[in-house]
């Protein structure tokens, strides 16, 4: 039975370049910001960044992974407040946790997250809403 105040279990989720570019073959977002430091520099960030969508995905999997079927979740939405900068040489490090903030009448439990890379948040208003197994 799910509950208010249910604390999912903290992930942490290593990005590399490597995960950029087969996101970018995956998704078809090829923009160099996300594997061309050299552009993204040139365009004032301070590094390759994390395409948002891929961030996002990745912080819905605590949910997921909580939740037991991807299937379940039947709203979720963020609002991005600073990008992921992925170096090279090494990785980015996603940590995401959640808690439950309220099972509604409808049975539907919602979910705030948090994530962040270096205790900087990069995901605000985080929210799932999913559908608890019966």
């Amino acid at each position: 039975m799910i509950k208010v105040g249910d604390e999912l279990p903290a992930q942490d989720f290593p990005v590399t370049r490597a995960d950029l570019v087969r996101y970018a073959g995956a998704s078809g977002d090829f923009n160099p910001i996300h594997w061309n430091e050299r552009f993204a520099k040139s365009v004032g960030l301070p590094d390759v960044i994390a395409h948002g969508m891929f961030t996002m995905a990745t912080a819905i999997r605590v949910v997921t992974d909580w939740i037991g079927d991807p299937g379940a979740v039947v709203e979720y939405g963020v609002r991005f407040t600073r990008p992921v900068v992925v170096p090279y040489p090494g990785e980015a490090v996603i940590t995401v946790s959640g808690t439950v903030r309220d099972v509604r009448a409808d049975g539907l439990a919602e979910v705030d997250l948090t994530a962040t890379v270096d205790g900087q948040t990069v995901l605000a208003k985080a929210k799932a809403v999913v559908r608890p197994p019966i």
